[in-house]
């Protein structure tokens, strides 16, 4: 009778216990559904060398909308790799990631991409060759948590500025310093203390998604 009363009790604790987990589980995989049903449609439309930006699930996404005022917080460069669509992106570490994984990844799976105004004539193939060969050496690099103008670890916006950059001698976006951010709400004050202590980098230069995202050089192409 004991052994009767205790398996079903057992039973209950173990499915309780692993409910938060298979509910992870059961949004992480409704997300990818959702991500691949709307990456599908358009991959006849994108180009390599787009860019795509969305807003980060991460901790410190909060922080980087209000302090740039912008929805967007994490972005990427699209390249087709065996035949599929990847992303180049600075996480952790530098990478490659399958599109449907990347939108996934983003908050209630939009996205936008950008392209260059005159791709049509700037994005030869000798020019794509270039952009993947700039940002070859940073591939596998960490991601980097106090944004430093450095190639020792990388964050989003900053790569696709550099491979931009080096490649084909085009900046996206206006390079700013930490200072010329709103640096005024909690979110974005508990994440600076939390990076640099009392000592603020403000005169280093960043480049922000939101910067990139508004350059003049850039149409957009795909809003989902």
């Amino acid at each position: 009778m004991q052994h009767w009363v205790s398996s079903p009790l057992l039973l209950a604790f173990l499915v309780l216990a692993a409910y938060p987990r298979l509910t992870t589980k059961l949004q992480r995989w409704q997300a990818q559904r959702l991500a691949t049903a709307a990456t599908v449609p358009i991959a006849t439309t994108l180009h390599e060398g787009d860019l795509i930006f969305h807003t980060s699930q991460s901790a410190q996404s909060q922080a980087i909308q209000m302090a740039t005022h912008s929805p967007y917080s994490h972005c990427g460069l699209l390249y087709k790799a065996n035949g599929e669509w990847q992303v180049f992106e600075a996480m952790q570490p530098v990478k490659l990631t399958p599109l449907a994984r990347w939108v996934a990844r983003g908050q209630g799976q939009h996205f936008v991409v950008k392209r260059l105004r005159d791709a049509n004539t700037a994005l030869t193939p000798e020019a794509l060759g270039r952009l993947r060969a700039a940002g070859q050496p940073m591939l596998g690099h960490s991601y980097d948590l106090a944004f430093e103008w450095s190639d020792a670890r990388i964050y989003c916006s900053e790569l696709i500025w550099k491979v931009y950059d080096r490649g084909l001698h085009r900046q996206l976006g206006q390079l700013q310093q930490l200072r010329d951010f709103d640096l005024s709400h909690p979110a974005v004050q508990a994440k600076l203390r939390e990076r640099y202590g009392a000592q603020l980098p403000l005169a280093e230069p960043v480049i922000s998604p939101a910067s990139i995202f508004s350059s003049p050089e850039l149409v957009t192409v795909v809003r989902r």
